[in-house]
């Protein structure tokens, strides 16, 4: 293992190391190994870039769908978990606000958490990690205010944003550590304060879920604004932050929320001018993850028979177009569409997007 940076083969969302996947899920098990060999020639990251969805932690999560994940690599994702974690302690003994990158599922510890959620026995780390996502709970002071122990000084961009923002969607906000909460409170996973943080999220995005981010406007106002029209998906919108409500739902024991998650799902995705928003095929934004999104929330819901005309409609857009996409990658491209297509999850593949 090596800390170099290198190209993105070893990108889980776009590189050779993502399209792995699709290899394995179909046990195409000499392409995938071709694909993974492209991934690793140059070594692999166990550095400030490692994550879910980059380096060491990438390839764990797509090695261990085959069953092939050796002490090393496990070794390496260990190092990065300890570093970050090691980061994050040092934030919050200094009261400064998090940057989305310490938190989220893309580059952050909830991607990580799925990660070591999903090891078996369950990782020894992984009370740690959920510790570290529950404490986003807590009020923070910053910007001469309190504000949600979750906001960042920089906006989606990374760049300085006056006010900050609170960010909301399954990728970069604060649905995912709600969905990873949730999830190992149903796998029997918690650390002291969890349901009350799955609550505190699950609250905050009843209110301000409609909207892509929170500002500080947001925030003063009686009612958040009613939200620009915006394109729905998996990353961002309503549909990702609906399923992360639902296995919150799930993890409480809680009907009515259950039930307004799932009603979210079908108001927006039979709703012509909503649909229409919908401009392409992939996993992160497009007819595949919402596919895959429509399944699980049906596989979860007393009356899955309520969605079945849904992923019919979303199954013929997503056929209909896959073959149009120009890279041929996982998030954004062929490989991820076709996974959506085959209609399977027999190698867990889906814990990558916190469907399940």
């Amino acid at each position: 293992m090596t800390t170099t940076t290198v190209p993105r083969t070893q990108d889980l969302s776009e590189g050779a190391l993502g399209m792995a996947l699709l290899d394995i899920e179909r046990r195409d098990l000499s392409t995938a190994r071709r694909h993974l060999a492209q991934a690793t020639v140059r070594g692999v990251s166990t550095g400030s870039n490692a994550s879910l969805f980059h380096g060491a932690p990438a390839l764990e999560l797509v090695l261990a769908r085959a069953h092939g994940v050796g002490d090393d690599v496990r070794a390496a994702v260990d190092r990065v978990v300890d570093a970050r974690l090691a980061a994050a302690h040092r934030r919050q003994a200094a009261g400064a606000l998090p940057h989305l990158a310490e938190w989220d599922l893309i580059r952050g510890l909830t991607g990580l958490a799925a990660l070591l959620l999903s090891r078996r026995p369950i990782a020894p780390r992984l009370p740690d990690v959920l510790a570290c996502l529950v404490a986003l709970a807590h009020p923070a002071r910053g910007e001469g205010r309190m504000l949600p122990g979750w906001w960042s000084a920089v906006g989606p961009d990374g760049k300085e944003m006056a006010g900050g923002h609170g960010n909301n969607g399954m990728a970069h906000g604060i649905a995912g550590p709600l969905a990873v909460l949730s999830l190992a409170l149903r796998a029997g996973v918690s650390v002291p304060g969890q349901e009350e943080a799955v609550g505190t999220f699950a609250t905050w995005l009843d209110r301000h879920g409609a909207h892509y981010w929170s500002t500080a406007a947001h925030l003063d106002a009686d009612q958040p604004p009613e939200a620009e029209p915006a394109r729905q998906s998996w990353c961002y919108g309503q549909p990702g932050i609906a399923r992360a409500q639902q296995l919150a739902a799930l993890a409480l024991g809680d009907p009515a929320r259950r039930r307004a998650a799932e009603d979210t799902v079908e108001t927006i995705l039979t709703d012509p001018l909503r649909l229409a928003r919908i401009t392409d095929s992939t996993l992160c934004h497009g007819w595949a993850g919402l596919l895959m999104l429509t399944r699980v929330v049906a596989a979860d819901s007393p009356v899955p028979a309520r969605f079945t005309p849904i992923i019919q409609d979303l199954y013929r857009r997503l056929a209909a177009d896959w073959e149009h996409l120009p890279k041929p990658g996982f998030m954004e491209g062929r490989a991820g569409a076709q996974l959506a297509l085959n209609a399977t999850d027999t190698t867990g593949w889906t814990r990558v997007l916190l469907l399940a």
